[in-house]
């Protein structure tokens, strides 16, 4: 089993930053591809971001290309998801994801583990 834990959420106003973080425990491995979602209220969970587990691939969605960016630290078993110029669309629980292969996904179908969640409420 593999254990997420996200972290780095809070209250931020539209324009601000904040740097999303995921922390992986138990049976990982740094060959496993990793993905940010998000879910806003009365609304499906989406997705915003993912990275193959060698972290040379990344994918984003259209809405946060250019002010968000994913990284990973495989020495640390960690994952980041720095978000500028938010704005109060970006509004919503964010998740983060992980699945036992190294090339990334954008279906929330295709990962097995999955973390509680950090909110991200922007105020505008």
């Amino acid at each position: 089993q593999v254990q997420l834990v996200e972290s780095g959420g809070g209250l931020v106003q539209a324009g601000g930053s904040l740097r999303l973080s995921c922390a992986a425990s138990g049976r990982t491995s740094n060959s496993y591809a990793m993905g940010w979602f998000r879910q806003a209220p009365g609304k499906e969970r989406e997705f915003v971001s993912a990275i193959s587990g060698s972290a040379l691939s990344t994918s984003y969605a259209d809405s946060v290309k250019g002010r968000f960016t994913i990284s990973r630290d495989n020495v640390k078993n960690t994952m980041y998801l720095q978000l500028n110029s938010l704005q109060p669309e970006d509004t919503a629980l964010y998740y983060c994801a992980a699945r036992k292969v190294s090339y990334y996904s954008r279906m929330t179908v295709d990962y097995e583990y999955w973390g509680q969640g950090t909110q991200v409420p922007v105020s505008s």
